[in-house]
């Protein structure tokens, strides 16, 4: 886990100033798109740049995506009672690390924390409402929605989704079997409501943006 930089003031994200001039001139660390993030009980990451999956595995090894972490987002042991907790990065990612002790001895750096945190259990919130829309479809089509709105970019042709997700974490992220999510996105790729760019990234067509 090599050093790569001194991290330049963030892009503001949500207007929170507040990070830039506490996370300025911090170093930073590069892990590559499908790593492993490696965790410490007493140790946090802040995401500068790219995107996350949190995900943990029941007794049979199945997976089960928490949720996702992205720009300005805080992840890591001490803020989670889930065993096993993992962190793979869906796409090249730079970090930021944070000892506990580190937070505790800053009351600004606890308040930058804490508005990212508050991020993170708004998306923990939207994903639970999720799972319990009926029809799948309508679940999925929220979910997709969610995703343009927290990591989509605006281009010609719609919202792009700017990380490629497979039919199976898309599955997860809504609650229903990979069979269901391939059969729903085939159905809102015939309706218009979605493509797939030439990088294989969904782009989404809704007229709620």
């Amino acid at each position: 886990m090599p050093p790569t930089q001194i991290l330049p003031t963030l892009s503001p994200n949500n207007g929170s100033q507040l990070l830039e001039e506490v996370y300025q001139g911090r170093q930073t660390y590069e892990f590559k798109r499908g790593i492993t993030i490696p965790l410490h009980s007493q140790e946090l990451w802040v995401v500068c740049r790219g995107i996350l999956q949190l995900r943990t595995f029941d007794s049979e090894g199945n997976e089960a995506i928490l949720g996702l972490a992205y720009p300005e987002m805080p992840f890591g042991l001490p803020f989670t009672q889930i065993d096993p907790y993992e962190v793979i990065a869906l796409s090249d990612v730079v970090l930021m690390r944070i000892t506990q002790i580190e937070l505790e001895r800053s009351s600004v750096l606890a308040q930058g924390i804490l508005s990212q945190l508050n991020r993170r259990l708004q998306q923990a919130e939207d994903l639970l409402a999720l799972v319990h829309l009926h029809p799948v479809s309508a679940r999925c089509r929220e979910l997709l929605l969610l995703l343009s709105k927290e990591i989509g970019e605006q281009t010609p042709e719609g919202i792009r989704i700017k990380v490629r997700l497979t039919h199976q974490q898309i599955a997860d992220l809504a609650g229903v079997t990979r069979v269901t999510a391939t059969r729903v996105l085939g159905e809102l790729r015939k309706e218009g409501w979605l493509s797939i760019d030439r990088t294989r990234h969904l782009v989404v067509h809704s007229s709620r943006f």
